[in-house]
């Protein structure tokens, strides 16, 4: 006999939405993914409260203004409040102190990815922006393009988009555009995250291995990305970059679905994309438009580099599965004003300029600098780096690495004390440019090097101890002396 699911008519409705209020407490909820989702759950009405092991800005102060309760720790006194659900982060694990009361006591808990497709994405049609690079810049395009024609979409974006100020919202629409993460949901299910999402249209961006911490081989992370694709409607399309074998593999697995694909490389392997690209200014802030071989629009945009081109193909595939023309998505690629944290100006000093870039990859360290590089010609680029993304601190991609900066003509390298291998050993062979420091005598060393118009590049994944400030602080102190 088929069980049926308990109805609780002791909570509230919210009439407007239709929907159960609840007490909904989010375990890590300081997390690009997790900070997001709470405010979407608050703005669905319900009472949201949140704790993190540090609750830190910015997310915290989005959370905050959003009216969202914040602890900090994961003490289980905070669940004396008898939450309805709790919402378990995917870097929570067993031994933590609320994860083992959850489990004691029977408290209904979910994964973020699950709350979410269960009880928003259902009624949606979404437009999942996956990959190893390039979701976060992607999704927040394409949020904009579907914003700019009208269509108020909501969007669960793993950063800040410049056009909308906030990383997350319901929409009022029947699109949400969502940045699809591969990497798992929760402690208790290893699936990736877009495998909840049930996407109508999937836009992969480009596969390679990553995520070692959880992913033994590339393989592993294809099987994840088949998975999405197998629950693609009929009716749906997936959109994938034409000369990238991963993803060929991938969907020569099965593909249920319209496809189209995109290339920004006009070289003879990718001249049959369906999506192509024409270089108007060879750093990729001007570019016309082609489909099957038709020019049907022209980006003049601020974005650089060959990757953004790419990433703005698989908009307008997308967009015009959804019935948006082309013309229209290049006039509102026109307005996009990029992502917080992607080659964003952090300041200039006497003619240097500093840039904050969110960098978790070699192959996005390397297509961020050639970018820098096609748009400042000679002028003199250093790139400071820290390596902190999980794969990067086990040394998965040192050989990597070596080649991602080589479009900077310095590279100064941090090395904290998370790092599972010796930056200085590792470098010991590498050229002279390549120069290991710790964080004051990289800010020193730094902007000694620097003259009137040297760009330079600070990449990581995390705040790097504020460096990109105390570059700029130092810079302006160096030039009050010399004065």
């Amino acid at each position: 006999m088929r069980r049926e699911k308990p109805r609780c008519y002791a909570l509230p409705i919210n009439a407007t939405l239709g929907i159960i209020v609840m007490h909904i407490h989010i375990l890590g909820v300081c997390g690009t993914f997790m900070g997001g989702l709470a405010q979407i759950a608050k703005q669905l009405g319900h009472k949201v409260t949140g704790s993190d092991a540090n609750v830190y800005p910015p997310m915290s102060d989005q959370l905050i203004a959003a009216g969202i309760e914040l602890i900090e720790g994961f003490d289980p006194k905070q669940l004396d409040s008898k939450p309805d659900l709790v919402v378990i982060g995917n870097a929570m694990s067993r031994g933590n102190p609320c994860v083992e009361r959850i489990l004691n006591e029977g408290i209904p808990y979910a994964s973020g990815p699950q709350w979410l497709g269960e009880n928003l994405l259902r009624d949606k049609w979404v437009l999942s922006v996956a990959g190893t690079h390039g979701k976060t810049t992607t999704s927040s395009m394409l949020a904009w393009v579907l914003e700019f024609v009208g269509f108020k979409p909501g969007f669960l974006i793993g950063g800040v988009p410049e056009n909308f100020g906030v990383s997350a919202r319901v929409g009022e629409s029947d699109f949400f555009v969502i940045e699809a993460d591969e990497y798992d949901s929760a402690f208790f299910d290893k699936r990736s995250k877009f495998v909840h999402y049930h996407s109508n249209t999937l836009l992969i961006n480009n596969i390679e291995f990553d995520h070692a911490d959880i992913f033994k081989d590339l393989d592993a992370i294809k099987t994840q990305f088949h998975h999405a694709v197998r629950t693609v409607p009929s009716n749906g399309m997936v959109i994938s970059p034409q000369g990238d074998e991963n993803s060929i593999d991938v969907l020569s697995k099965g593909c249920w679905s319209e496809t189209n694909t995109v290339s920004a490389d006009n070289s003879v392997f990718n001249k049959h994309a369906d999506w192509q690209a024409s270089l108007i200014n060879p750093d990729g802030s001007a570019f016309d438009v082609l489909f099957q071989g038709k020019t049907v629009g022209r980006v003049d945009w601020p974005l650089l580099g060959m990757h953004n081109v790419s990433n703005a193909l698989g908009v307008f595939a997308a967009a015009r599965n959804i019935g948006i023309l082309p013309e229209v998505t290049a006039d509102a690629l026109g307005g996009f004003a990029s992502v917080k944290r992607r080659l964003e100006v952090k300041g200039q000093v006497k003619g240097v300029t500093v840039y904050d870039d969110f960098a978790h990859h070699p192959t996005a360290i390397r297509l961020t600098l050639e970018g820098v590089r096609s748009r400042v010609g000679e002028q003199p680029v250093i790139a400071v780096l820290e390596p902190r993304s999980n794969t990067m601190k086990m040394g998965v991609h040192n050989e990597l690495l070596e080649k991602s900066v080589r479009s900077a003509d310095r590279s100064y390298w941090y090395q904290s004390n998370t790092l599972e291998f010796d930056l200085h050993n590792w470098l010991g062979s590498r050229p002279h440019n390549a120069v290991v420091v710790d964080l004051d005598d990289l800010v020193k060393q730094v902007c000694a090097a620097a003259k009137p118009g040297t760009h330079i590049v600070c990449m990581s994944n995390g705040s790097f101890g504020g460096v990109h400030q105390r570059l700029l602080d130092q810079l302006s102190l160096d030039q009050e002396g010399n004065g």
